[in-house]
């Protein structure tokens, strides 16, 4: 029996899960130090993180409307544990809505920072299943070849299990992020078939530009947002 390194919570392997794909949904998303913030004035930073999570959970609602009631973390920094923390809060009232967490490998949070730490070890608590793609409680993410127990493929095959086991994806991308594991996830759910919806800084910013620095008008704004997931595109 594997156990988690970061809440002590058992952990099984991703080959022995089996869900309703077409009920699940899964996420990828950038971290957080990859948000710009409007207008590039760092003292817009706050109002535009908070602004791209509430983007977020409203997605999230706009699926869960939509019928998914399975959904799948990739338990990274940033939008993957934004969207498992909150999905843990829909939880509370609907108990038909499962969480189920997916590390890379068991020492994948080792350079998290402290506060993502926390927020890790509270997700993995609260997930109705938490799954490894790599079961070798030694292996580490590098070149083959570096030195020690190391795989440059534990992301990929993380993401790629992903969106295998999922009918839809929600995800924040920003254009021209073609080099990172988000783009990477994108672009195999799509050759898969699956069903993408995605915001970016794009998204955040027009927001912004209509709400003003504005919290409270900005979460009204977003609650009027069409369902995307009851859109053609």
């Amino acid at each position: 029996m594997l156990f988690s390194l970061d809440s002590g919570v058992p952990v099984i392997a991703a080959e022995d899960y089996h869900g309703d794909i077409e009920t699940t949904l899964c996420f990828t998303g950038h971290r957080e130090n990859s948000i710009v913030p409007y207008k590039g004035n760092p003292i817009y930073r706050i109002i535009t993180v908070r602004t791209v999570q509430l983007m977020l959970m409203r997605y999230i609602d706009m699926a869960v409307e939509s019928g998914y009631r399975s959904f799948i973390s990739g338990l990274a920094e940033g939008t993957d544990l934004w969207a498992a923390k909150y999905i843990l809060v829909k939880k509370r009232s609907d108990s038909s809505i499962k969480l189920i967490g997916v590390m890379p490998y068991l020492r994948h949070a080792q350079r998290f920072a402290p506060l993502y730490k926390e927020s890790l070890a509270d997700v993995e608590r609260g997930a109705d299943v938490l799954l490894t793609t790599n079961t070798d409680p030694d292996i580490i993410y590098g070149k083959k070849g570096a030195g020690g127990n190391t795989s440059p493929d534990v992301y990929r095959l993380r993401n790629y299990f992903m969106a295998d086991n999922a009918a839809a994806v929600i995800s924040y991308f920003n254009e021209g992020s073609f080099k990172s594991g988000t783009f990477q996830t994108l672009n195999y759910a799509a050759r898969q078939g699956r069903k993408i919806r995605r915001f970016g800084l794009e998204d955040v910013y027009a927001v912004i530009d209509e709400c003003g620095p504005d919290i409270v008008k900005i979460r009204r704004r977003l609650v009027f947002m069409k369902n995307v997931f009851e859109m053609p595109y």
